[in-house]
């Protein structure tokens, strides 16, 4: 997922349907501040959110989700052989089957401490988790830190696997460091079943100026997993 190129096709398409950032945010049930992030590639729209522009704008989710709209084929053989016709119509047919609607699922996690929004989206081909906020609620924490990253594993049995690393970050808050991270993971292994068998949870490390390391983990969980 490619979070330039979603903002520069979610601003096509607002610009194709000759709308404002507003009029565009009204549609949705959104704020034009919302909007104008998107179109900057400084957040993504939530999952629910890009549904809804599926849904009104016509567009392939998948596409969505690639930031990339793929140029539609025309047949040809229509107008050269019109024997081929039916055949063709049952090609159309049957490739239009071909892609499965996305599967979702809502992210949460049992830490006290953090509050986490985000979603996992899977079909036959594609595996994406997608996490759009992370809040933090603990002991309030005002420190500046000499650097902050975060790093989110998955452990399954006896083997520990590093699945994404988000940006580091120096002299931030612990806050305003959550506030510009969004962390987005392709083609995991993890369904719901392997949601079941397998720990996934991001680490957070916030270094002090005295070089003094604090770490943070936030286990992950699919809610209605069944």
């Amino acid at each position: 997922m490619n979070q330039d190129k979603i903002a520069k096709l979610i601003k096509d398409i607002r610009i194709k349907n000759n709308l404002t950032q507003k009029e565009f945010a009204d549609k949705l049930g959104v704020t034009y501040q919302a909007v104008s992030k998107w179109e900057n590639a400084k957040n993504i729209p939530d999952i629910s959110v890009l549904k809804e522009i599926k849904k009104l704008y016509n567009i392939n989710l998948d596409e969505l989700l690639d930031g990339e709209q793929k140029p539609k084929k025309k047949n040809y053989i229509l107008i050269i052989i019109l024997t081929l016709v039916i055949v063709i119509l049952l090609f159309l047919i049957i490739f239009s089957k071909t892609r499965e609607d996305f599967t979702f699922k809502q992210i949460s996690t049992t830490c006290k401490d953090f509050n986490i929004s985000g979603s996992v989206a899977y079909n036959q081909n594609k595996k994406v988790i997608y996490i759009s906020n992370i809040e933090y609620c603990g002991t309030v924490n005002k420190e500046v830190y000499k650097e902050i990253e975060c790093v989110m594993y998955e452990s399954y049995k006896d083997t520990e696997t590093k699945i994404k690393s988000c940006k580091k970050l120096e002299n931030i808050t612990l806050q305003d460091y959550l506030k510009k991270t969004t962390i987005t993971v392709e083609h995991i292994s993890q369904t719901c079943k392997m949601f079941e068998k397998s720990d996934v949870y991001l680490l957070i490390n916030a270094t002090s100026k005295d070089n003094k390391v604090t770490t943070y983990k936030i286990p992950i969980e699919l809610e209605d997993c069944n």
